[in-house]
């Protein structure tokens, strides 16, 4: 059993969308993938309509040890998809855990027990929290590799030397199979001078990290979770189920035959230089790559 982490402390960057769909993608590909949901805003779980109610079981309660991964653990509309959901009951979990022995091993422990059962999943997915807090920090100590996905955008390496930073001390102290598998890049348009620079600045920093599939800006993929689905029942022959279909094949080649060395002791730059002013159309600036 093989867990990533979804992780990126800077809110909107798509960790969600992401989370969804690679899981989805690995289902398709014949893989049992369970998607945990570790973000108290509970998006992953609303987007496939799986949110607990209050006191019902959810990674709230396996965290506070009231209940094991196993109770927890729901089906998709989808085969070979699962997600252990959480509700809003995760939003004190912080404060709560604060003073508990061990707490940042929690998810380890329970993940431990679900992967000595006969359903184990192939791969868990963690769909982190927009922070560093414990809840953070119990996905890198369980985790054999972390995705980190930005946006094409300005700001798309604000805040990376502290998760880079966040990622080596975990590895040294907690977690040494702790790797960065790959940095995703979404809200990607080529028509726009933005996100050639963003990528530019990326590949020079990065390298082989950097994912070489980006996910394109896309309507349908926005409209997919209000409709409680994956891009897959949404628009499957759509060009970002297309791109969630090769990110996923390339993140099972790195995870599966560990191709790639870890690299978050790699230092992040401080800002992305700000691109000199161009003008674009209105069709360009809204997304041309729209399918």
């Amino acid at each position: 059993m093989r867990v990533l982490a979804i992780i990126n402390q800077k809110g909107g960057v798509g960790k969600t969308t992401s989370c969804m769909n690679l899981g989805a993608a690995l289902a398709e590909a014949g893989l049992r993938v369970l998607l945990v949901d570790l973000d108290p805003q509970a998006h992953l779980s609303i987007s496939f309509d799986r949110m607990p109610a209050p006191g019902d079981p959810s990674i709230y309660s396996v965290l506070t040890g009231q209940h094991p991964l196993a109770d927890v653990i729901q089906p998709t509309h989808r085969e070979g998809l699962s997600i252990a959901p959480t509700n809003l009951d995760l939003t004190g979990a912080e404060s709560e855990l604060a003073g508990e022995i061990g707490r940042e091993s929690l998810l380890r422990d329970a993940l431990r027990d679900l992967a000595k059962t006969a359903d184990a999943p192939d791969i868990v997915l963690l769909d982190c929290p927009p922070s560093l807090g414990t809840l953070s920090l119990n996905a890198l100590v369980c985790a054999d590799g972390v995705i980190v996905p930005l946006q094409a955008e300005f700001f798309a390496l604000q805040g990376m030397a502290q998760l880079l930073d966040v990622l080596e001390r975990v590895k040294r102290r907690l977690n040494p199979r702790l790797e960065l598998v790959g940095i995703l890049v979404g809200m990607y348009s080529r028509q726009r001078n933005l996100s050639r620079e963003v990528v530019e600045e990326l590949q020079r920093h990065f390298g082989e990290i950097l994912l070489p599939t980006f996910v394109r800006v896309n309507v349908r993929l926005a409209e997919a979770p209000s409709h409680a689905q994956t891009i897959f029942e949404y628009a499957p022959e759509s060009g970002a189920a297309q791109e969630f279909r090769e990110l996923a094949r390339e993140l099972w080649r790195r995870i599966a035959g560990r191709e790639l060395k870890s690299a978050v002791t790699k230092t992040a730059p401080k800002s992305i230089a700000k691109p000199a002013a161009s003008p674009e159309t209105k069709e360009q600036a809204a997304g041309a790559d729209l399918p």
